[in-house]
């Protein structure tokens, strides 16, 4: 379980301001995967890093139980002058988990091939998702976050993601960022809408895709006004 309480964070750049969290209150409950739907820029990547604790919100809360993942696609997942394997190694280290199973399961799930004994910095932006999706879904975590990781890939490798994916669910929370509104359908039981600094809770997903199909057809907020 997750909580928000009274979450804000404002970005401040060159004179203006843009909100991602306006005093957010909200639970994301055990054993229950959420899709956070909004447009480009609402700042669905920035939740994810607070909720990680890799990005420092400007006052309130963040309340859970059990572990919590680093948001998959994150690009500082990696280290860019260590190899894949080298990168599996240390995240394994980190997190306590037998170092050789992590290296052998991403190793067989993301299919780097050689890459994965290169360094990170000479892998596409494909190549680093995969891997760091990988070593996230090699480690039982309580809650997981994904930010549109599982499209990486041809038809069957986003196939392979999506089946490991639903597997790890059977235990696990997620926290979904994600533009495929199908996923949203097949994968969550609960979805959000995150729109000029709030946050919509939805228990019923369709509700939450309607809000947000809606909110696309409308301009976006004026990020700069009093507030």
């Amino acid at each position: 379980m997750i909580e928000l309480r009274n979450l804000r964070k404002t970005f401040h750049l060159n004179g203006s301001h843009t909100v991602v969290a306006d005093n957010i209150n909200a639970v994301f409950p055990d054993r229950t995967c959420v899709a956070v739907l909004g447009r480009n820029g609402a700042g669905k990547s920035s939740l994810l890093q607070m909720l990680a604790g890799t990005l420092d919100y400007d006052s309130g809360e963040i309340v859970s139980t059990g572990s919590i993942s680093w948001p998959v696609g994150f690009a500082g997942s990696c280290h860019p002058e260590l190899t894949g394997v080298q990168n599996v190694r240390f995240v394994a280290r980190v997190y306590g988990v037998e170092t050789d199973d992590l290296v052998e399961f991403v190793r067989d799930f993301a299919e780097l091939g050689e890459h994965f004994n290169l360094p990170v910095r000479s892998y596409s932006s494909g190549m680093k998702s995969r891997l760091a999706f990988g070593m996230s879904m090699g480690i039982k975590f309580d809650t997981y976050l994904v930010d549109e990781v599982t499209a990486v890939g041809d038809a069957s490798f986003k196939a392979k993601g999506e089946r490991l994916f639903t597997d790890r669910l059977r235990n696990s929370s997620a926290i979904m960022v994600t533009h495929g509104l199908g996923q949203v359908k097949r994968l969550c039981q609960h979805a959000a809408v995150l729109e000029d600094g709030h946050l919509y809770y939805y228990t019923d997903p369709q509700e939450a895709i309607r809000h947000h199909q809606e909110l696309m057809k409308s301009p976006p907020p004026d990020k700069n006004r009093a507030r």
